[in-house]
């Protein structure tokens, strides 16, 4: 198994970026909406999984620095987005969006933080 921490983030963070792409070429035009909505979809999945790999390897020792670097520092680094979040809120307000752009920022915050609590808890069990 590969074991060199720049290949478990290389190839998480591979998988991860070719998950989001798939979501948002895939998943955003079946929701029929301008509004960023994939964007929120890969931040709530990565929060849920990377707070269920938290809960998860607290429980473990043994492979925990691996499938932190692979799972939770590669996938879901490369599934998340901030920066197209931060994006997507500044292009709803430029085009007097405002009300989008607030929910787009609670929405994701609210719903990234829950999702990171019941991960962190599914882990742990």
């Amino acid at each position: 198994m590969m074991t060199n921490p720049f290949w478990l983030v290389f190839f998480g963070g591979g998988l991860g970026s070719v998950a989001r792409y798939s979501v948002n070429r895939y998943i955003q035009p079946l929701l029929k909406t301008a509004y960023p909505a994939s964007t929120l979809i890969v931040n709530v999945v990565a929060s849920l999984i990377l707070g269920f790999l938290v809960g998860w390897l607290t429980a473990r020792v043994a492979g925990r620095e691996t499938y932190r670097l692979l799972i939770g520092v590669g996938f879901c680094g490369g599934f998340s987005t901030f920066s197209t979040f931060s994006t997507d809120t500044l292009l709803l307000m430029q085009t007097g969006r405002w009300l989008a752009a607030a929910s787009n920022v609670v929405l994701n915050v609210v719903l990234c933080l829950l999702a990171s609590l019941a991960g962190l808890y599914l882990g742990r069990l």
